[in-house]
This record gives C-alpha cells, structure tokens and sequence, in this order.
C-alpha cells in the first residue's frame, strides 16, 4: 500500500495518503459514518464500495478540524479495539 497507517493490536483503524496526500480514512460503524457525515459534509464521506457501507470512511485533511478528527480517530480506535477484544486480543498496541 505505502501509505503510513494507525493501528491497533496489528489491526489498522486509520490511515494517511489514500488515494493521495489530502486524505485519510477512518474505519468507523455505519451509524457513525452517517452521523460524522452529517455534522461535516465536506470533511467526511464514505469510502467507495463494501470498505465504504461498512464503515470505511474518507477524511479530506486540509478542511478538518481537531475538533472533528479526535472524535472520529477515538471511535476508529475504540471500534477496531473492541473487534480484538471479543477476539481474545489485547486492544493494546
């Protein structure tokens, strides 16, 4: 891929430089995608096909805000740290 990544216990909850320098993306549940897309259209939208409807979700870097990407990074955490949880994982990194 060649992009930096975010992750947790070896799993990716974000990611940087896809598809080029002024995105990101954050696995987030499908009732958060909406509602993050919802609060900030122009920041948030879903990725393409089924990494989209499952939550997979762009973040256009240059009109984000703090206030809106630690939320969205604290869910996309906490999301792929629950999976490994009830996966017998750790959660720690």
């Amino acid at each position: 891929m060649g992009h930096p990544d975010f992750r947790v216990g070896g799993r990716i909850f974000a990611t940087l430089g896809a598809p080029d320098e002024n995105w990101g993306m954050v696995k987030l549940t499908p009732d958060q995608q909406k509602s993050f897309i919802r609060e900030a259209p122009g920041v948030f939208a879903p990725c393409s096909g089924a990494w989209g409807r499952a939550g997979a979700t762009s973040v256009h870097l240059p009109s984000v805000t703090a206030d809106k990407m630690k939320p969205a990074l604290d869910a996309a955490w906490r999301n792929v740290s629950a999976k490994l949880k009830s996966a017998g994982g750790s959660g720690r990194c």
